[in-house]
């Protein structure tokens, strides 16, 4: 009997040496998992770059680095809605433990093909008018993030500071945006509450944006483009024409100023970005969910007033403002 209870406890020992010894490989595997982290973004302007790298500074400072416990996969469409749903269909296939998605557009694209994965988007003005959300309240799905809604009250009073002597206000914006939709309407509102006049000239591409920019500068005495992913991309080519008119144009951010508008009182996207990281990094330690995380909006707006465009088409600058006045690099 002894010999025989010897050689079963051998056989024990060796057994839970080897089942330890898997266990340790195990764990060891699932704590250097790199979580896999997408990336979806609609096209590449100043303004959704600069949410993106907010976006990743926050999962850094917060001890998600890309190549030691993330791996991040950054895919841009250029613009065009067949390779957002080629990039979309890319992350669902890889299983991305999270999607940031940058833009209404991208947004729209990844939530259509996955109801599991988590996504966090940013530059989003209405995620429920998007209809990405049950409401922005209680997103109820897989969806939540950071909305790029403007203070467009306070910029039509930027406005008004700027031109008073303006009687029409034209609106230039790319009509198949939900987003810009969504802001014009507001702006329409607000202009017509200070008894101006709302002047709107809309585009589908930025292949109209040019002739929509000579069409309209002969109807108003200043422009109007809230944060539109279209104009955002062609802001030189719309200030070339805008200068000649002698047009101030007040943006929906500042990285449109910087591009040629006049000013802005607007939101600084890389913050905004920061502030999408910070929700994802809840989400990654299983800390909160994106269907019980309401939809954030931006915490900080900022002047900006691009001195040299003001020059150029003949404007005064107020003296509380100038110190809002742009640096040139």
């Amino acid at each position: 009997m002894k010999k025989i209870n010897r050689g079963l406890l051998v056989v024990l020992s060796v057994a839970m040496l080897a089942g330890a010894a898997g266990c340790g490989t195990d764990s060891q595997n699932a704590g250097s998992k790199k979580l896999n982290i997408g990336i979806i973004q609609g096209m590449e302007h100043v303004a959704l770059d600069s949410a993106r790298e907010g976006f990743v500074e926050a999962l850094k400072d917060n001890g998600y680095t890309e190549g030691q416990n993330i791996s991040i996969d950054l895919q841009n469409a250029q613009g065009d809605q067949n390779n957002l749903s080629t990039i979309s269909d890319r992350f669902v296939s890889n299983k991305a433990d999270l999607v940031l998605a940058i833009g209404t557009q991208a947004t729209q694209s990844i939530a259509g093909k996955t109801t599991e994965i988590p996504i966090v988007a940013t530059a989003v003005t209405d995620f429920e008018s998007a209809k990405l959300v049950d409401s922005n309240e209680a997103p109820g799905g897989n969806v939540t993030g950071t909305s790029d809604m403007n203070p467009i009250k306070e910029q039509m009073d930027l406005l008004v500071k700027l031109v008073p002597d303006a009687k029409k206000v034209g609106v230039m914006y790319n009509s198949s945006e939900v987003n810009s939709i969504v802001q014009a309407k507001v702006a329409k509102e607000a202009i017509e509450k200070l008894g101006l006049t709302y002047v709107e000239a809309t585009v589908t591409n930025s292949n109209d944006v040019q002739q929509a920019a000579q069409s309209i500068v002969t109807e108003c005495d200043v422009i109007y483009i809230p944060t539109d992913n279209t104009f955002a991309s062609v802001m030189p080519l719309v200030s070339g024409v805008t200068t000649k008119a002698k047009i101030p144009v007040i943006c929906g951010e500042a990285n449109m100023v910087v591009s040629g508008g006049t000013a802005t009182l607007g939101i600084n996207y890389k913050d905004l970005g920061y502030q999408a990281g910070l929700m994802a990094v809840k989400i990654l330690k299983g800390e909160a969910k994106p269907a019980s995380m309401p939809i954030e909006g931006s915490k900080n707006f900022d002047y900006a007033i691009n001195g040299t465009a003001a020059n150029e088409i003949g404007l005064k600058i107020p003296a509380d403002l100038e110190q809002y006045i742009l640096k040139e690099k």
